[in-house]
């Protein structure tokens, strides 16, 4: 359900009135508990992106994290190996899985906003690639709610990418 507020607004020197509306989507939630929710969500130094830093420095493998100076800030950059990580959330960055799936709700919008994401990722990527640099992208249906044996095949796979010649890998 969408509901509309109007809102009058009187010019002193004039007489008119000139009417506006404001375009609402009514919320499941109170807008102190949106805002707190929205709060949480975090682009940096999230869960998934923390085991991966963490098995990557138990390993010997020593990195910067979210590069400004590099396109796209990548999450992690290994000067060494002249290689980046992305750690993709699944939603956000539009992949084909259970955790990628768009809301019922506001299609449109959700739908235009992680095409968007998309394209901007796949300019980052060749725009690195372009300055010399390899690129991973780690997604996060890899390694959310994984056994740490699975954790550990995934680590493996990136170790083996770093130590590689390969330009680019996507894990899944």
């Amino acid at each position: 359900m969408e509901f509309y507020r109007q809102t009058r607004i009187s010019h002193h020197s004039k007489n008119f009135c000139l009417i506006v509306r404001f375009h609402f989507m009514t919320d499941t939630v109170d807008q102190r508990t949106r805002s707190k929710m929205m709060s949480k969500v975090r682009n940096k130094n999230t869960s998934i992106e923390l085991v991966v830093r963490k098995a990557l420095f138990v390993r010997g493998f020593r990195y910067k994290i979210n590069d400004r100076t590099l396109p796209a800030t990548p999450d992690i950059v290994l000067p060494k190996y002249k290689a980046v990580i992305f750690v993709h959330g699944c939603f956000w960055h539009g992949h084909n899985c259970p955790h990628g799936k768009l809301p019922k709700s506001n299609q449109e919008f959700w739908s235009n906003k992680i095409k968007l994401n998309k394209s901007r990722d796949r300019k980052n990527i060749d725009r690195l690639i372009n300055q010399g640099w390899r690129v991973a992208t780690v997604w996060e249906c890899s390694l959310r709610g994984k056994t740490p044996k699975e954790v550990t095949l995934v680590i493996k796979t990136l170790k083996t990418w770093l130590t590689s010649d390969s330009q680019y890998i996507k894990i899944p």
